[in-house]
């Protein structure tokens, strides 16, 4: 069974770090793009980054620069490096993943989900 679980959430201040974790099971990260998704209360669902097998990389324009994907194969983990965090980043965090497509950005686009993970920023 294939199964995504997100952890590393939490509450930090404006201008803050946090590391968001993307653990894979029942199958290797290693040949499907991995995408990270957030959502906040009475917003739809929005592509912040996402990974291919390939190793390419894609982020929204909000957080280009402050985000970044990795992948960690022999721990089967994608990674959300979160830097200077912003108000607006608050939201919760899921990862998905799919084998092929395009627009890395479209939720329905991905088969797999996790359960998601709260980031909150707030002094």
């Amino acid at each position: 069974q294939l199964q995504l679980v997100e952890s590393g959430g939490g509450l930090v201040q404006p201008g803050g770090s946090l590391r968001l974790s993307c653990t894979a099971s029942g199958f290797s990260v290693n040949y499907y793009t991995i995408g990270w998704f957030r959502q906040a209360p009475g917003k739809e669902r929005e592509g912040v980054s996402c990974i291919s097998s390939g190793g390419n990389t894609n982020y929204a324009d909000s957080v280009k620069g402050r985000f970044t994907i990795s992948r960690d194969s022999a721990n089967n983990t994608v990674y959300l490096q979160m830097s200077s965090l912003k108000l607006e980043d608050a939201a919760v965090y899921y990862c998905a993943a799919r084998r092929y497509g395009s627009n890395w950005y479209i939720p329905s686009s991905y088969r797999y989900w996790g359960q998601g993970t709260q980031v909150t920023v707030s002094s």
